[in-house]
């Protein structure tokens, strides 16, 4: 089975404008069959923008909403990938034949959808439906799976799709710069964003501290690790309505390293290439050949012992 060439990118998404963002996503996709790359990755809702849904009415929310596979911005997104002989994973609002509303991840080759994902832990909108089920896909020789932000934090979702064969998890996000319980969190004045061409230092303090990358650091290289996966993280960088986003999109190989990372302040895309012998060679193969799930299945398994309802402190 080959080598896969995978392109990761960050850009500046516009809330609700789709013909603006699948632009940004067909030129860089261009780039990347230029580059000699098999597939490109973009992040969560890289096609509807994320942050401004928590505002729509459920009637607004369904008009930003698309059906999947026949909407018209899949059929764009299946019309870059052919033109481009290029693999495409994106994201948007779905809905479905009764109008239930989906936060869905897609990946799409010239022919078709290959495979889509639903959110399994939505929470930008009360008019949002989870997902029920975990996506495991053939892609050229390799095994793929798609987790989607908020997804990754509960990591028996991850320890699950490696176990259904997952040798790739994409992981699109639309995180950090948020507030939240932990030390360190909070927004990021977008006033240092638009001077970041003046004062980029002020910016990337603000960009890798605990407010960004620093937190990512804590938990994301221990995804890959654990479970002996490729991770490939992608995340927008810019405003997404009123807040502002870091970046920092990554590739990490099974031992929990990161092979290639944007670091600009701005649009940027790296490259990695993920080589099959790491799979077997990382810890967390051999920890995953060692589980013992006779101890422990009943316990992971177990139904929580409140029913209250959870209360969303942040993106995290």
């Amino acid at each position: 089975m080959l080598d896969l060439k995978i392109a990761t990118v960050q850009f500046e998404n516009a809330s609700g404008d789709k013909a603006y963002n699948l632009s940004i996503i067909s030129r860089l996709s261009a780039e990347a069959a230029q580059r000699g790359c098999h597939i490109i990755v973009f992040h969560e809702c890289s096609i509807t923008g994320y942050t401004f849904a928590s505002r729509l009415s459920r009637g607004e929310l369904l008009s930003v909403a698309e059906q999947v596979p026949d909407g018209p911005s899949v059929n764009t997104l299946i019309q870059i990938a052919l033109s481009n002989n290029i693999i495409v994973l994106a994201g948007l609002f779905e809905r479905d034949s009764i109008n239930a509303i989906y936060n869905t991840y897609i990946c799409v080759d010239g022919q078709g959808v290959l495979a889509r994902y639903r959110k399994l832990h939505p929470f930008i909108s009360q008019y949002l439906s989870p997902g029920s089920e975990y996506v495991v896909f053939d892609l050229m020789g390799w095994k793929a799976g798609i987790l989607i932000c908020y997804d990754n934090n509960v990591i028996e979702n991850v320890r699950a799709t490696a176990l259904l064969g997952a040798e790739i998890i994409f992981m699109p996000h639309v995180t950090m710069c948020t507030p939240s319980t932990r030390p360190g969190a909070g927004f990021v004045n977008p006033q240092l964003w638009q001077n970041r061409e003046r004062d980029p230092t002020s910016l990337r303090a603000e960009f890798d501290g605990l407010k960004g990358r620093a937190w990512l650091m804590k938990w994301l290289p221990a995804r890959a690790y654990d479970n002996a996966v490729y991770v490939v993280f992608s995340n927008p960088i810019g405003m997404d309505d009123n807040q502002l986003k870091n970046g920092c999109s990554m590739v990490l190989d099974p031992f929990g390293d990161v092979v290639a990372e944007c670091r600009e302040l701005g649009e940027g895309m790296v490259v990695a290439v993920c080589s099959r012998e790491k799979l077997e060679m990382a810890g967390g193969f051999r920890y995953r050949k060692a589980r013992r799930p006779e101890l422990y299945g009943h316990i992971i398994g177990k139904e929580h012992e409140s029913k209250l309802a959870v209360t969303w402190m942040s993106k995290e």
